[in-house]
């Protein structure tokens, strides 16, 4: 049956509602009573409705229930995220335990100190105010006796901030990070107190006391159980090392624990390496040494070395089984190579991806006999679905047309996964230079056989208007303006207009590229010039232009090149006392000539390029059915390699040599022999300095033969910037025609300088020393330029 009856009303006026009820008993035993609730917001409706549910039915059963929750004593931490912690609330019924529940999840806030409750019997229930003690905050922090490190250092390591609310846990935490900092930098016996001080308004000073103590170096690195290796072996393994005569300078004899983890570890990898599959590396022990320092003792159990007995490939053979074999490198190896047989797994798996089987996996399979002390691996293959791509997405790029950079990939939709043509088509979008940021990500597809290719590139700046005045030691003062945009319309085409000026030459060229002629992988360009130079022996004023195209070849990285020149060239000023040979150009002078050239270029840059390699031949054939004054081949040869090396270093070598040939019907202008010298060739040496002598005038003649070297290593000195350092070795000389290529009597520089990829082009600013200086030249040079290297 019926036990009550409820009757009310809901008032709404704008956002705000209220809620009046009137609860009626059946029974005349019973009286009835009132409920009235105010809501701010109507969307909280359903929420009160339940709220006051439950206070209808605790009144019913006669329940005492909670009227109203307080929070006092709360000054920084506001009343709503206390009462958001806790469970309590008004309408809720009573209860004892709950009110301990709340208790402790306010104590968790970890902002009190101190959190009682207190309650009050009122005609609607009791009222429950929860009285709080808040934590002091920290006012002050300040490190006393730091004398050997920055105490901003210091501060970086605390981990706790001024005004924060005090916390022994953290305040012990902060004084562990201390000392490991110190302990790094050296100092083992740092000692760390923390001393609290009331400050007004509830607020304290955190005082980190510190002893710093003298800091201390590895005075010994030992090895106990190494049998098969000795301590050098080992220790050059390490990256932490003992203290010797530079340490000043080296931070040689640092106790690093981190890099000491990480040298157990190569330890452990290296015994693995040579065949030693059960070797056993103990944790360091550390002691110290009064006075002496400190001594790292560890302790090493080979246990045998075990040798390659079987190798075998199973599993999903796409292949024939000894073209797999080729692959791997283990088969070469007498003992077992835990890093081999990793690389191995991973050749084979781009084996795999390179024909669509993106998801394939090889587990390597290890059986060994203790007995014989030999290992078979097994490489087990499950190659998966293959896989196609669904669909390429390109974002980014707002400049740049889709199409620039479609024709740049190596996949198109449609077509099977390859690993390595995605890692070419990331090269090819990088080398464009277009962006700053070039992102090439795959995600699942519609099918587990269909993939989409995600790129987003960021692009970068490619139009430059630039107007300078610079200094060559070449040319001295020099004024320059140039128009360029690399990426025209976002075509990918490029065109500059350049015009310089100095004391020795005035040049103004038009140049314009297009990358993809007819949509198809040929570059053509064209080049239009008008150049003025005085020479030491002449003056030469050219005009004419380039036209050139580029295709690819085969080979990755491999292009082909075909050029044809006209140079209408006019020499002028030329001294009675001047060589024979310089007279003989007196007047106009027409090449016309067309060279072939193959080239393979895989630098993953072109300036400050840290690996790959450049090689590159060309013939350039003038004259003849080509028409024109001079008549001449002339062959040139290019090797560069490039390596990385240590802490973004890198380290290179060039060589190039060049041969030209004077044929019947025609003359070879001094302009087109060989001369070295200068900052692209034989750094220390004044540019064209290197060259035949004509005996009677003592004018530079040129030569029909050259070769040159150059060594460099380089290094970041600014990284960010993009400024890098550089120390070279050159070694060049230039012959006549009857006389052989030979070492004997090379010249040679050497020195160092600077170099910034900058706004406005790449910098160099280089000092070489004439390592071998002649009666008239200098013995050092200076020199200063815009462009790149090599």
């Amino acid at each position: 049956g019926i036990d009550w009856l409820i009757k009310g009303s809901l008032t709404q006026i704008g956002k705000k509602f209220s809620l009046d009820l009137t609860i009626i008993p059946i029974s005349t035993e019973k009286r009835p009573f009132s409920v009235f609730v105010v809501g701010d917001r109507i969307d909280k409706l359903a929420q009160i409705i339940d709220r006051t549910a439950v206070t209808v039915t605790n009144r019913i059963k006669g329940a005492i229930q909670i009227d109203s929750v307080s929070v006092k004593g709360n000054k920084r931490i506001e009343t709503d995220a206390i009462l958001a912690a806790i469970e309590s609330q008004k309408g809720a019924k009573y209860d004892p335990d709950t009110l301990n529940k709340d208790l402790r999840s306010i104590y968790q806030m970890g902002f009190f100190e101190d959190v009682q409750i207190e309650t009050e019997e009122c005609p609607g229930g009791k009222s429950v105010t929860f009285k709080v003690s808040e934590k002091p905050s920290i006012g002050k922090i300040k490190l006393l006796g730091t004398k050997k490190i920055d105490q901003k250092d210091l501060m970086e390591f605390l981990g706790i901030k001024k005004y924060s609310i005090i916390n022994r846990k953290a305040i012990k935490d902060s004084i562990e990070r201390l000392k490991d900092h110190y302990h790094q930098k050296g100092y083992y016996h740092v000692e760390i107190i923390e001393r609290i001080e009331d400050l007004p308004n509830n607020e304290v000073a955190l005082i980190y006391q510190i002893k710093e103590g003298d800091k201390v170096y590895i005075k010994e690195i030992r090895f106990i159980g190494n049998v098969e290796f000795d301590d050098d072996d080992l220790k050059d393994l390490m990256e932490i090392s003992e203290k010797g005569f530079f340490s000043f300078l080296t931070q040689s004899g640092h106790l690093d624990r981190k890099k000491l983890e990480g040298d157990i570890f190569k330890i452990k990898s290296f015994y693995q390496n040579n065949g030693y599959i059960k070797a056993r590396v103990g944790e360091p022990d550390i002691s110290y040494k009064k006075d002496e320092g400190l001594i790292i003792t560890i302790t090493i159990n080979e246990g045998p070395q075990y040798a390659i007995a079987k190798v075998s490939v199973e599993g999903d053979l796409i292949k024939d089984v000894d073209e797999l074999y080729q692959a791997l490198k283990i088969t070469k190896e007498k003992v077992y190579n835990r890093e081999v047989i990793r690389s191995d797994a991973l050749s084979l798996s781009v084996i795999y991806s390179d024909e669509g089987y993106a998801f394939v996996d090889v587990f390597p399979k290890i059986k060994e006999d203790d007995k014989e002390h030999k290992v078979d691996v097994t490489y087990r293959i499950l190659k998966g679905k293959k896989v196609r791509f669904e669909r390429i997405i390109i974002s980014g790029n707002d400049r740049t047309r889709d199409k620039v950079i479609r024709r740049e990939l190596k996949v198109i939709e449609g077509g099977y996964f390859s690993g390595n043509k995605l890692k070419r088509s990331s090269q090819n979008l990088h080398r464009l230079g277009f962006f700053e940021q070039v992102e090439v990500n795959t995600k699942k597809g519609s099918s587990d056989e269909e993939m989409i290719l995600d790129i987003h590139v960021k692009e970068r700046p490619t139009g430059m208007f630039s107007f300078g005045i610079g200094y060559s030691s070449v040319e001295h003062i020099i004024g320059s303006l140039q128009i360029s945009q690399n990426n025209l319309f976002g075509r990918g085409q490029s065109i500059s207009v350049r015009a310089s000026m100095s004391d020795k030459a005035t040049r103004y060229t038009l140049s314009f590229i297009e990358p993809w002629l007819f949509d198809k992988p040929l570059l053509a360009g064209i080049d239009l010039y008008d150049w003025e130079y005085e020479y030491d022996e002449y003056t030469k004023d050219s005009s004419g232009g380039r036209l050139k195209f580029g295709f690819p070849l085969r080979l990755d990285f491999t292009r082909g090149s075909v050029i044809y020149t006209y140079d209408d060239a006019e020499i002028s000023n030329v001294s009675e006392t001047a060589s024979q040979i310089i007279k003989d150009m007196i007047g106009r002078n027409v090449t016309s000539s067309l060279t072939l050239g193959v080239s393979r270029d895989s630098r993953d840059r072109r300036f400050n390029a840290r690996k790959g390699s450049v090689n590159s031949l060309t013939v350039e054939y003038a004259g003849g059915f080509l028409g024109g004054d001079n008549y001449f081949t002339k062959y040139r040869a290019r090797s560069a390699w490039f390596f990385p090396f240590f802490l973004d270093s890198a380290f290179s070598m060039q060589g190039k040599w060049g041969f030209i040939d004077q044929r019947p019907g025609g003359k070879l202008p001094v302009y087109e022999k060989f001369r070295l010298g200068g900052m692209n060739t034989v750094r220390g040496f004044r540019y064209g300095a290197i060259s035949p002598i004509d005996p009677v005038t003592g004018d530079r003649i040129g030569g029909e033969k050259m070769m040159v070297y150059n060594i460099e290593f380089r290094f970041p000195i600014q990284k960010e910037q993009g400024v890098m350092g550089v120390l070279f070795f050159d070694a060049g000389n230039v012959f006549t025609k009857d006389e052989d290529y030979t070492f004997s009597g090379v010249r040679r520089g050497a020195g160092g300088g600077i170099r910034w990829y900058s706004p406005v082009g790449p910098l160099r600013l280089e000092w070489g020393k004439n390592l071998d200086p002649k009666p008239g030249e200098a013995s050092s040079i200076w020199e200063f330029t815009i462009g790149t290297p090599f």
